[in-house]
């Protein structure tokens, strides 16, 4: 028997609000207010795969949500922090950009594909100022699943399951970013994180005006040709521009990438064992200095392994 769209009674925006509600280890959410209040932050959303296991090891991944007017140019600004909490060092990458930016991104109505495509996964809801600001995070959150589920609609097969839909997008997406990411990491998604996505195409495909029916677990979606032609427009112009704004993003965080040089020295050692000196020139100019550094752990793993 098939399942219409209209037989299904939970709306996306409460599964969203439950979603961002999600239980943060309490020193989290003491990281996430203490960059919140001294930003002046809205909000802040904590996602990443310590989300799913609440591990403090490691780097936690928090996106700062800023108030004022949508900026221009290349956003968001990303720095490295790392901060003593109760005998714990915990350390996170921050990226920061306005809420207004955020909603504007997660809605597809910018160039931009990493928004929409990174916060159709799971993420929590760390700090907020207020009731406003949790209604507006809400709401961004959800356009970015409605925005990832219409063009996983097109990209996805006539009919299959609902990874068969999500897969096709995150293949998609990771060939469209300047970044490389072993084959099979869509589907490694899809598997850590299946309690979030188990259900949630059919509610922002509804919430998109998309008719489906599903029968057996498969769905079968019917767009529109004028739909079908609009969206793949939409996502070629963006497929064609998600490498340039990568690369250009990452130009940028070479230079403006706070605490660059203490986050590289924690990954240094990580991966190598062997500690990095933070000193005031290597801190200021993390570019100039990194060749030196690479050559001093070169000759620090050659010493230890005695080869001369």
């Amino acid at each position: 028997m098939f399942e219409l769209r209209c037989l299904v009674t939970m709306s996306l925006g409460s599964r969203i609000a439950a979603g961002l509600e999600r239980d943060i280890p309490a020193a989290i959410r003491a990281f996430a207010r203490k960059l919140g209040q001294e930003s002046g932050a809205l909000a802040v959303l904590f996602y990443g795969s310590n989300l799913r296991t609440g591990s403090l090891e490691g780097v936690l991944d928090f996106y700062v949500l800023l108030p004022g007017k949508a900026e221009s140019g290349i956003w968001p600004r990303v720095s490295y922090r790392e901060w003593l909490h109760e005998g714990t060092l915990l350390r996170a990458k921050i990226a920061s950009m306005t809420l207004a930016k955020f909603r504007d991104a997660a809605a597809g109505r910018l160039l931009d594909t990493t928004i929409w495509a990174r916060f159709v996964q799971p993420s929590g809801l760390a700090y907020v100022r207020d009731e406003m600001a949790v209604r507006d995070v809400r709401e961004a959150i959800a356009d970015a699943s409605v925005t990832a589920a219409r063009l996983a609609a097109v990209l996805g097969p006539d009919h299959g399951t609902a990874d068969d839909y999500w897969v096709a997008l995150f293949r998609a997406t990771y060939k469209a970013e300047f970044r490389v990411e072993s084959p099979g990491r869509e589907r490694s998604i899809l598997d850590a994180n299946a309690a979030h996505f188990d259900g949630l195409l059919p509610l922002a495909l509804n919430e998109a005006g998309i008719p489906w029916q599903r029968k057996d677990g498969h769905y079968s979606i019917v767009i529109p040709v004028a739909e079908r032609r609009r969206v793949l427009s939409w996502w070629k112009t963006r497929q064609r521009m998600g490498k340039p704004l990568n690369l250009a993003r990452l130009v940028k965080a070479s230079t403006t990438f706070d605490g660059a040089a203490r986050y590289a020295a924690w990954k240094i050692e990580r991966h190598t064992g062997v500690p990095v000196e933070i000193t005031p020139w290597r801190e200021k100019h993390p570019v100039l200095a990194a060749p030196g550094v690479l050559l001093s752990v070169w000759r620090a793993k050659k010493r230890r392994t005695g080869k001369h």
